[in-house]
């Protein structure tokens, strides 16, 4: 059998019996699907936030970090059919989700000049004993995937989390804000004197935890913001 021909046929045989599933509906994916099949891609709720200045996520930010921009790639809504990407991504360790995701919100976006500009993407870090117990960071995922589409470079060292905080779910607005002041620490901080960061993260809910990872560079002469994360609740 001809080298060609045997690969396909592994191929084949191999999705016959590991067959790739689209993340939010099940069904199986066709050649040229990654992670959505077609019909899920196309009605997935996208905010087009990137598309918009002045967006209701950049005026979270208003007044609290230097932005430059903010944008989430889709609505996210409880008991809505594509919470499912994330608990994926978060809790059953499909870190090629956030990869693939990743790609795919950087390449919706880089036309649009989101990206211009920016210095170094620096995923929001988990504290190390829930990185340790998860085995990576969903962030980190996504940043990597954004990463390979525009080529500007991921910071995973100087960010560090140093106080492992209780998970945001089910907290108010103000327990949000108490439960993550402080928790950020920056090392060697004043290398990023002008720069622009991106933060990303993979849910924005009240902008709490990206704010206090921003705020870390404080006292930083000329660094400045923009915001990227997977999804945006909506109530």
């Amino acid at each position: 059998m001809p080298e060609c021909s045997l690969g396909l046929w592994l191929k084949s045989a191999f999705r016959l019996l590991f067959p790739r599933r689209c993340a939010v509906c099940g069904a199986s994916l066709q050649d040229g699907e990654e992670v959505l099949c077609f019909r899920c891609n196309i009605g997935m709720p996208r905010t087009c936030y990137h598309l918009e200045k002045d967006n209701e996520m950049e005026k979270m930010f208003w007044g609290k970090i230097p932005l430059e921009r903010a944008a989430s790639y889709f609505f996210y809504q409880k008991g809505g059919d594509y919470r499912r990407i994330l608990h994926l991504l978060k809790y059953e360790g499909r870190k090629d989700i956030g990869i693939a995701m990743g790609r795919m919100m950087a390449a919706d976006m880089v036309r649009s000049g989101f990206f211009d500009g920016v210095d170094v993407i620096v995923p929001v870090p988990l504290h190390p004993d829930k990185l340790r117990k998860r085995g990576y960071n969903q962030s980190e995922c996504l940043a990597r995937g954004v990463s390979e589409v525009t080529g500007i470079p991921v910071d995973v060292s100087s960010v560090v989390r140093r106080v492992h905080t209780q998970s945001q779910t089910r907290k108010s607005v103000y327990e949000r804000w108490e439960n993550v002041c402080g928790i950020f620490y920056v090392a060697d901080k004043e290398r990023f004197a002008g720069k622009h960061v991106l933060i990303v993260d993979d849910v924005l809910t009240t902008g709490a935890t990206s704010i206090a990872c921003a705020e870390a560079w404080t006292g930083v002469e000329g660094v400045k913001f923009s915001v990227m994360t997977l999804a945006v609740t909506r109530y």
